[in-house]
């Protein structure tokens, strides 16, 4: 049950329009269902015997507005409360009497007409749909007085809530005031009109977001926004200081052919200038990556490097979260520019999932916990990175090391939904949870052709070395997580991993046990999967399974380059190469 408070000036010209057709001639059978004394006159269902809708309609409004025009002067100038409340599309349909009852119970909540109270204000309430009423009420008492009604809409969703838990409805999950605003009912319909896929606003809000993604300064976010294709227009003071700035779609113009312009602070309330502002001076991104100092491999592509790089953060990202610190609330900031970042430089087959997941989480980035520390250089240098490496090369990057950062930052989210759920933060911790189902199908997506290949190159190993590595997983694996993936295909994908962490110098026990314990794994629908590319990330492995492991020198316990390449391509030895009467054992192409 949503209810939507507005205020107004014009008693008789909203009840124009609560009578009327309706801008689509959507209202049907307008007609009172509730009022202050219940014998209020209904223009809908006037049974006199000469009845005039318009003589009914003004005789109502005469009488809402009597004590405004006895309160005089005193009056308040926006004097009509105007509440309208739906029901969800899969509850029951109310009686009118029943909406009767929530109509009271909410003039009640809100303090405008208190039960007993004989100078409560005067209030209506017209239904013309089966889901949903308004609530008009003229906001002076009968002693003349204004009615407190500090914090009505906190006090109307308080109210709907119980309403709902009463009624058998669906529970909405209540808000903390950080949502970012909707967009009005004009703003949808002028989208329809226009043929767009949604409002300015939604469009604008999301370029904002990515455009912040991995900024290194206030000159860098805007120049990103000029290079979005938007129009920007910075508000300055007489000091020539920048206070604040306005964004504008080409070609949204209001009837008088100007653009319309969106404050960033009425986009989302994280997105004006002095927010901005903080989180840059929280975690300014390094404005030069070092790809071999934070990877150890300069063979990969730019694009791999920098996912593999953002793996190992969003790792750390996962343990702040777990440790219940209100210090992680700036880490969930990160990883929301983390998945922007990603979203901007993704191939075609998974953008429309990271993009669904960008959106989602950009609801769980806020909340009224602060950190007071808050230091996301890291992650904010990861995102980058990313989207340095991706625009680089003017592509995205192959779907290995997707899927390892993917793979990761879907049980970073599920920390995101605990830690918001700790909380009480309901709507946060629900955004985190939808996020985590749109990474796990873009994972799946990106996933299909290496896993594919590990588990032809798991199938194809001599059987007393599959089997050796076979017992180091049952060993190493819960009890519990064993009989969830005992029979997985990835089962294979992991035994050829670990066949390729011991030909790369390593201990497979020693860093299968690594692995394991790095951070849970229940919330994992694979446990192999998972533990598929935190090998491959702490072996040094390439994230593409036709790509060659390196042996690391005698006594080191990280793998070092060898100078055998090719086209800066690692040549196989023989124990990797599979075997080529197989077409299935094939390294991809690349």
């Amino acid at each position: 049950m949503v209810p939507k408070i507005r205020r107004g000036s014009r008693t008789h010209g909203l009840l124009v329009y609560l009578y009327g057709p309706g801008k689509r001639d959507e209202h049907t059978d307008a007609h009172l269902v509730g009022s202050w004394d219940g014998f209020a006159p209904d223009p809908g269902r006037d049974t006199s015997p000469d009845p005039d809708p318009k003589v009914t309609l003004a005789r109502l409004s005469a009488a809402l507005d009597l004590r405004v025009k006895q309160a005089g002067t005193t009056a308040p100038a926006q004097h009509v409360w105007h509440c309208s409340v739906r029901t969800d599309p899969g509850d029951r349909r109310l009686t009118d009497a029943e909406w009767n009852t929530v109509a009271r119970r909410l003039v009640h909540a809100v303090n405008l007409a208190p039960e007993g109270d004989p100078d409560g204000c005067r209030w209506v309430a017209v239904r013309h749909a089966d889901d949903h009423i308004h609530i008009l009420a003229t906001m002076v008492r009968g002693d003349l007085r204004r009615p407190r009604v500090n914090y009505d809409f906190k006090k109307a969703q308080a109210e709907c809530r119980r309403i709902e838990k009463e009624m058998g409805f669906r529970q909405l999950r209540p808000g903390d005031g950080t949502g970012a605003k909707s967009p009005t009912s004009a703003e949808r319909f002028k989208a329809e009109r226009t043929g767009r896929s949604e409002a300015p606003r939604e469009t604008l809000r999301e370029a904002v977001r990515q455009a912040l993604a991995g900024a290194a300064t206030e000159e860098e976010f805007f120049a990103r926004l000029r290079e979005a294709g938007l129009r920007v227009k910075v508000r300055n003071a007489p000091s020539g200081d920048a206070i604040g700035y306005n964004v504008a779609l080409p070609g949204d113009r209001n009837r008088d052919g100007a653009p319309i312009w969106y404050p960033g602070s009425k986009l989302a309330p994280d997105l004006s200038l002095p927010k901005i502002r903080r989180r840059l001076a929280d975690g300014t991104a390094d404005q030069t990556t070092h790809p071999a100092a934070t990877s150890g491999r300069t063979d990969w592509s730019p694009p791999a490097r920098e996912r593999r790089n953002a793996t190992g953060i969003a790792e750390r990202a996962a343990v702040l979260l777990d440790s219940d610190d209100d210090e992680a609330a700036g880490q969930l900031v990160g990883i929301g520019e983390l998945l922007d970042a990603v979203t901007q430089t993704s191939p075609a087959a998974t953008r429309a999932e990271l993009g669904a997941a960008a959106r989602s989480f950009e609801r769980a980035t806020r909340s009224h916990v602060r950190a007071e520390r808050a230091d996301t250089r890291a992650i904010r240098s990861a995102a980058r990175g990313i989207i340095q490496a991706g625009s680089a090369l003017g592509r995205g990057e192959d779907g290995g090391t997707t899927a390892m950062l993917l793979s990761t930052l879907v049980l970073v989210t599920l920390a995101a939904a605990r830690w918001h759920s700790a909380r009480g933060h309901a709507q946060q911790a629900h955004a985190s949870r939808q996020t985590a189902e749109h990474l796990r199908a873009a994972y799946r997506q990106a996933a299909a052709t290496p896993m594919q290949a590990l588990r032809d190159q798991g199938r194809a190993l001599p059987e007393a070395e599959r089997r050796t590595h076979q017992a180091t997983i049952h060993a190493a694996l819960p009890e519990a997580a064993m009989r969830a993936d005992n029979t997985s295909p990835t089962t294979d994908a992991l035994t050829a991993t670990l066949a390729q962490v011991e030909q790369a110098g390593h201990d497979p026990k020693t860093l299968l046990q690594q692995a394991i314990d790095m951070r849970e794994l229940d919330t994992a629908d694979d446990v192999n999967d998972v533990l598929v590319w935190r090998l491959r990330r702490l072996a040094q492995l390439p994230a593409h399974p036709g790509e060659a492991t390196r042996r690391p020198q005698a006594g080191t316990s990280q793998p070092k380059a060898s100078t055998n390449r090719t086209n800066n391509r690692t040549a196989p030895t023989a124990a990797a190469r599979p075997a080529a009467s197989d077409p299935r054992n094939r390294p991809p192409r690349r």
